[in-house]
């Protein structure tokens, strides 16, 4: 049972991010960015529980790289969670119709806004904790697509309600992924577009699949809603550029419904090619990954928990 909330703390805790927002935008965001990664900076050195988490994850991913590349990959990849923080903030202020292409730069794209524009079938988009994993949804909003994202809300309900209506200025409906069986079947079943941050860990009930060389628990659900629905898959990513409010934003594969019919075991299919794509970006910039999340909590039958430093 989760414990209760106290109001009041809730709404102080609001409060001060509010404030927090105001002073932000009394400076450009790219200075806000830099303070953001002076902060990512002191999370590494005093939180040392996410720091060591970052720091196993990382070796264990990467075996060959020197310690010294894993502890600024860390760094950065904590600088990032504050980066995410100031971005969200300012996405709405920067980013509209006559002005996405300042910050946006979409590449290897056009196959899925055929797709967007065709509506022929159902689409869903997928990606990680990775760069900005916001922007792409914001950027196809601002363009005129309709799109429906699948998260968690914020255990502060007035923080929660402000993030969300942030985030879904443009268009983007966001569900929470408990009880959204039925909000997310009626738009595969209206040929909508549905989104996914798809490497959460699933727990023991979760499909095993390869990623970075560990068998990560991963759901089932993003696979069996393609095939039932017989939906392409666009796996893609909004990377972020010199670490500044810029984004590279692009889909590095795109699974359609003849890839998997003909193979033995569809499921499985489908869910090692989505993560090995979500690898293959990561690895492109391993920093801007969120390296303390714990993506390989839940381990196989047998085997013994993830242990941490």
């Amino acid at each position: 049972m989760a414990k209760p909330r106290n109001d009041l703390i809730d709404r102080l805790q609001y409060l001060a991010l509010r404030v927090v927002s105001m002073l932000l935008h009394c400076w450009p965001v790219d200075a806000n960015l830099r303070t953001a990664r002076l902060l990512g900076d002191l999370m590494y050195r005093f939180d040392r529980k996410h720091r060591n988490r970052a720091l196993t994850n990382l070796r264990r991913s990467f075996p060959d790289l020197p310690q010294k590349q894993i502890e600024l990959l860390a760094r950065r990849s904590m600088q990032t969670l504050f980066m995410f923080f100031v971005e969200i903030l300012f996405t709405t202020r920067l980013i509209h119709i006559d002005t996405w292409r300042r910050y946006v730069v979409l590449d290897n794209f056009r196959e899925v806004l055929d797709l967007l524009v065709r509506k022929q079938s159902p689409v869903l988009l997928l990606t990680g904790h990775y760069g900005n994993f916001e922007i792409s949804n914001y950027v196809l909003g601002t363009l005129g697509f309709e799109t429906t994202a699948i998260g968690r809300p914020l255990d502060n309900p007035y923080v929660n309600d402000w993030v969300m209506g942030v985030r879904q200025r443009q268009g983007s409906k966001i569900i929470n992924k408990k009880g959204a069986t039925d909000e997310v079947t009626s738009v595969l079943e209206q040929n909508g577009v549905v989104g996914f941050v798809a490497d959460q860990n699933a727990g023991s009930k979760g499909l095993f699949v390869d990623f970075f060389g560990r068998k990560a628990s991963t759901y089932k659900s993003i696979a069996l809603l393609a095939m039932e629905y017989h939906a392409p898959i666009a796996v893609g990513y909004a990377r972020r550029l010199n670490d500044r409010f810029r984004f590279h934003v692009a889909a590095h594969d795109i699974i359609y419904p003849a890839d998997w019919q003909d193979q033995d075991d569809p499921l499985r299919y489908i869910t090692q090619r989505y993560t090995k794509a979500l690898e293959d970006i990561i690895r492109q910039d391993p920093g801007q990954y969120w390296w303390v999340h714990r993506r390989w909590k839940t381990r196989p039958k047998g085997e013994a928990p993830e242990a941490y430093d």
